[in-house]
C-alpha cells in the first residue's frame, strides 16, 4: 500500500495573460502520457480568442514523469486523489474545465462526480463508456483482446505493466462507468468520431437523452485519437464558455 501523498506531475502550464479567465486541465489516455496534447496545445494557444485561458497538462500515475510504483493500485481513488492534489497546487481562482481523452475522460468524469463544486465543465473526448451488458458481450471481449495485442506490437512490455493492466481493469472496464456518467451534474460535452472503433456511440447518445440537462454530444468524422476535427470542437466549446 502506498503511504505517501499522491500528486500528478505537471508537464505544461501556459497562459498569455497574468489573470486567466479559465483554467483548462488536460488528462491523457491509457498507454500514453501528456505529450499526446502537444499538437492540441500548439493549436489552441495560437487562437487569439483563447489567450485568456490557462492551459495545463499532467501525467497520470504510472505515465510520463509521474509516480510509477507497483505498490500503487492505479484505480479511480488514487488517480482522482493525485489529480486533486495537483489541481490544488495550481492555486487557480479561475473556473476549471477538465478535458479528458479516452481513459482520461473517465478519470475527469469521476473527479467531477467527487469534487462537484470544483469543476465548471467537462469536455470528454472519445469516452469509452461501456454498460455492464457491453462488458459481458463476447464480441466486446474479443475487441479488448485485439486492442491489447495491437498495443503490444508497439510496446512489447506494456501487457506486463501494472499501470496499464490496472487502468484497463479498474477504470476502463469498470461496470459502474455508465451509471457514473448518467449521474453527472456538471455541464458535459461528449466529443466522439464516427469512425472511432473503441467507443459505443449508442451509449453516448443514450446518455444525452437520459441526462439532457447536463450532457450533450458532438459527433465528428475522426477516429479515436486527438485529431484536428476534435481540436476544433474543443476550441468552439471553450470560446462559448469564455463568452457565457
Amino acid at each position: 500500500m502506498w503511504h505517501k501523498k499522491l500528486v500528478l506531475k505537471k508537464t505544461h502550464d501556459v497562459c498569455a495573460v497574468k489573470t486567466p479567465k479559465l483554467t483548462v486541465v488536460f488528462i491523457h489516455g491509457v498507454a500514453s502520457d501528456s505529450s499526446v496534447y502537444c499538437d492540441v496545445l500548439r493549436y489552441l494557444e495560437g487562437i487569439t480568442s483563447l489567450r485568456e485561458i490557462r492551459f495545463v497538462t499532467f501525467d497520470l500515475l504510472g505515465a510520463g514523469v509521474s509516480i510509477k510504483d507497483d505498490q500503487l493500485n492505479y484505480d479511480y481513488k488514487e488517480q482522482t486523489e493525485a489529480l486533486h492534489n495537483a489541481i490544488l497546487r495550481l492555486k487557480t481562482r479561475a473556473p476549471l474545465v477538465l478535458v479528458g481523452h479516452s481513459l482520461g475522460s473517465l478519470i475527469a468524469m469521476k473527479y467531477a462526480g467527487i469534487y462537484k463544486k470544483t469543476v465548471q465543465q467537462l469536455i470528454l473526448v472519445s469516452p469509452p463508456i461501456y454498460t455492464p451488458e457491453d462488458l459481458e458481450d463476447k464480441a466486446f471481449s474479443l475487441g479488448i483482446k485485439a486492442f491489447k495485442k495491437a498495443l503490444s506490437f508497439k510496446n512489447p512490455k506494456i501487457l506486463k505493466e501494472k499501470a496499464f493492466n490496472s487502468s484497463m481493469d479498474k477504470i476502463v472496464l469498470n461496470k459502474n462507468n455508465y451509471k457514473t456518467a448518467a449521474g453527472l451534474k456538471t455541464g458535459t460535452v461528449l466529443i466522439y468520431g464516427e469512425a472511432d472503433q473503441f467507443i459505443n456511440p449508442r451509449n453516448l447518445l443514450k446518455l444525452s437523452r437520459d441526462n439532457p440537462r447536463y450532457i450533450s454530444g458532438l459527433k465528428t468524422f475522426g477516429r479515436h485519437g486527438m485529431s484536428r476535427d476534435k481540436y476544433n470542437k474543443i476550441r468552439e466549446i471553450l470560446e462559448e464558455t469564455l463568452n457565457a
